[in-house]
Parts: structure tokens; sequence; C-alpha cells
């Protein structure tokens, strides 16, 4: 894995909590499947403010990615947290362009009480103007 590899660069941005970067690595039509929201969010704006507002909600100490699969310009991360002592598990598909950048980001995740806790915690954050 490169610098240059988009997945590379988006485990980066995880380890260091730090969404800073997400401008250059989504691409302007990128397209965001939220586990809680019904319609695909389409534009590198909304899907920057929902990805920043999950770096607050998501990357504690517990979260950790546990399996990566790849297959051409997709990638699978599965990933397992710990939010309010409920054990969420979950996986992030992304889809990558040839210029390098995030082009569908879609999230899944499990048991339903995580997915009910999520979108109570999502909502409160992008309420409060977290996410830019």
């Amino acid at each position: 894995m490169s610098n240059s590899d988009p997945i590379h660069r988006w485990h980066e941005m995880v380890k260091t909590r730090s969404p800073r970067g997400l401008d250059t690595l989504l691409a302007d039509d990128v397209v965001f499947h939220s586990p809680v929201v019904h319609t695909p969010q389409v534009g590198k704006a909304i899907t920057a403010k929902y990805l920043t507002a999950a770096f607050f909600v998501f990357f504690n100490d517990s979260f950790r990615y546990v399996r990566e699969v790849r297959s051409g310009a997709d990638t699978i991360l599965e990933f397992e947290v710990t939010l309010d002592g409920i054990a969420v598990n979950g996986v992030d598909m992304i889809r990558c362009n040839d210029a390098g950048q995030i082009s569908e980001f879609k999230v899944m995740l499990r048991p339903l009480k995580a997915i009910n806790l999520i979108h109570q915690q999502m909502g409160a954050m992008l309420a409060r103007g977290k996410a830019p």
C-alpha cells in the first residue's frame, strides 16, 4: 500500500482520528450510504459532513478494523467498536475511482441496538454542528 492509495490514506486518518484530508480523499460526486438515512447522500460536502461526525462518534480507543478484503476498486473493512457499553460490529464498503479518490462509501452495522444508538449519536453530533 502506497501513500497514494486511498485506503491507506483512510487508515491513516482513522489511526490519527483526524478527518483532515477528506477534501482530497473524496471524489466530488462521491455517494455516501448511511445505515440510518434512507436515501444515498450525494456529493463531497454532505459525505464529508457525515464522515467527520463519524470520527467523533466511532473512533474511540476500542475502534479497530478486524478484516480487510480488496477486489479491484472495491474494499470492505470490517470493524468492531464499543459505544456506551454496546458492542458494535460493522463494515465500511468503499469504492475508489481511477483518480485515487473514494467514489462510494457505504456503512452497514449490527446489531439493531447499535443502529439505534448510532442514529441517536450521529443525529446529535450533526445537530451540534461538529461536522463542517
